[in-house]
């Protein structure tokens, strides 16, 4: 009986240990950039485009889009245009409507948080470097 008893144990760890599994997170392009800024990663990771070229509008008619489903009470519309111009603001390195187009989101869409908000400056200059430096090396492509 022992010796069924030692068998079935040894089974049973073989079972767990192959069950064991390796899970690597890999780092985005963004996530590496911002190396241990984690305030500005957190800041840029849901409100900054990475190729902010292929967004086939411009900040102002995204603007005016949002304005427009703001007043016809579309709020889910009107915050995707505004995250759409907040996020061509910091494409064009204007702070002043980030931080109005991201203030708009905030207020129509209490219950969500822009981290950019809180440090819009910081953002803005590091999302600047990011295009600078990975636009710029597509364009050479």
């Amino acid at each position: 009986m022992k010796f069924f008893e030692k068998l079935k144990g040894i089974l049973k760890k073989k079972k767990t240990e192959e069950k064991v599994e390796v899970k690597v997170k890999t780092k985005t392009e963004l996530e590496e950039f911002c190396g241990e800024d984690k305030e500005v990663y957190e800041a840029l990771q849901n409100t900054m485009f990475l190729d902010p070229r292929k967004i086939g509008t411009t900040m102002e008619e995204a603007a005016q889009k949002a304005k427009g489903f703001e007043k016809a009470g579309d709020l889910t519309r009107a915050r995707i245009e505004y995250q759409k111009a907040g996020g061509l603001a910091i494409y064009k390195g204007n702070v002043k409507k980030v931080i109005q187009y991201f203030s708009q989101c905030q207020k129509i869409s209490p219950n969500m948080t822009y981290e950019i908000l809180k440090n819009p400056e910081r953002a803005v200059q590091k999302a600047q470097e990011y295009y600078q430096k990975h636009l710029k090396e597509e364009e050479k492509k």
